[in-house]
């Protein structure tokens, strides 16, 4: 398929009422369905809240169609595919902030965050897992990648994404407002658009992101969803401050004719970067390269 009308939801999330939260999805999907919208994805921890503290273990969800939450979504998924947001426990009882990708009734793929922030206003390494994979996977649009907030913060996940084939790559956060900077604008707002435009032109890929809005526990929610193409350019952003559906469609076809002109993906030295990556696990960094 060359043509994708992606949807990003700008949500406003009530702390631990995963039943309002999944209602609350669910009338997203029927607007995003009105709209002709084929995949829809929803901000960081969308089904349950961010500041969850002590009440992890009791919100938490299976992505499988015995869940009485994922039920109703994976059912859903067979209007129009879904990203979304939860808490995923696993056989041992760890839990990790997550995202789900469904398509068709099926789970496809499920991302666990491998960063969790404990600096600044930050205390999720308190009381979550740490994801441990990085892995792009097939959809019917092509292959996708997801990170979870400070994930894309990091170079090496998206980095990784790309040498792994995700030619579209969807960013979920819960990301709080922080400073002003350039004029009016938030400084957190500024940074995540700045980075995102970065990735998208950097690895000639679809970036697009969404944020949840609201109020929580004495944080604030921007919203700002974005879409960038693989040339950089900005496709379409969601307003600040407000719940919205922003919706783009995306050319497919632009990766070819991007990757024609700045063929960096095929020039990329793999073997290069794991060598060196190895070199400096191991501590030496002051030997002289033989290569």
């Amino acid at each position: 398929m060359t043509k994708l009308r992606l949807g990003l939801a700008q949500f406003a999330t009530q702390l631990g009422e995963v039943r309002a939260n999944l209602d609350h999805h669910l009338e997203f999907v029927e607007k995003a369905v009105q709209q002709d919208v084929q995949l829809l994805v929803f901000p960081e921890l969308s089904l349950t809240g961010y500041v969850l503290q002590d009440l992890v273990p009791s919100v938490a969800s299976r992505p499988e169609a015995g869940d009485r939450t994922f039920g109703p979504l994976l059912e859903a998924s067979r209007r129009l595919d879904l990203v979304v947001g939860f808490v995923d426990e696993d056989n041992r009882h760890r839990f990790y902030i997550s995202a789900a990708y469904l398509s068709q009734g099926q789970v496809l793929h499920v991302h666990h965050k491998v960063y969790l922030p404990t600096y600044g206003l930050f205390d999720e390494g308190r009381f979550f897992a740490w994801g441990d994979s990085v892995r792009a996977f097939d959809t019917r649009w092509g292959r996708v990648g997801l990170l979870i907030c400070e994930d894309f913060w990091h170079a090496s996940p998206p980095y990784l994404l790309w040498l792994d084939g995700a030619d579209l790559m969807l960013f979920a956060s819960a990301s709080p407002g922080r400073g002003i900077t350039h004029g009016e604008k938030l400084e957190s707002a500024w940074w995540v658009e700045h980075i995102n435009r970065a990735y998208a032109s950097l690895f000639t890929t679809f970036v697009a992101h969404t944020n949840r809005v609201g109020f929580e526990d004495g944080l604030h929610f921007w919203g700002g969803a974005t879409i960038f193409d693989p040339n950089g350019d900005l496709l379409a952003q969601g307003p600040y401050q407000a719940e919205a559906l922003v919706v783009a469609d995306l050319d497919l076809a632009q990766l070819q004719r991007t990757r024609s002109r700045l063929p960096l993906l095929r020039d990329e030295r793999h073997a290069l970067v794991r060598r060196e990556i190895e070199r400096i696990t191991a501590g030496s960094s002051g030997a002289r390269d033989k290569g």
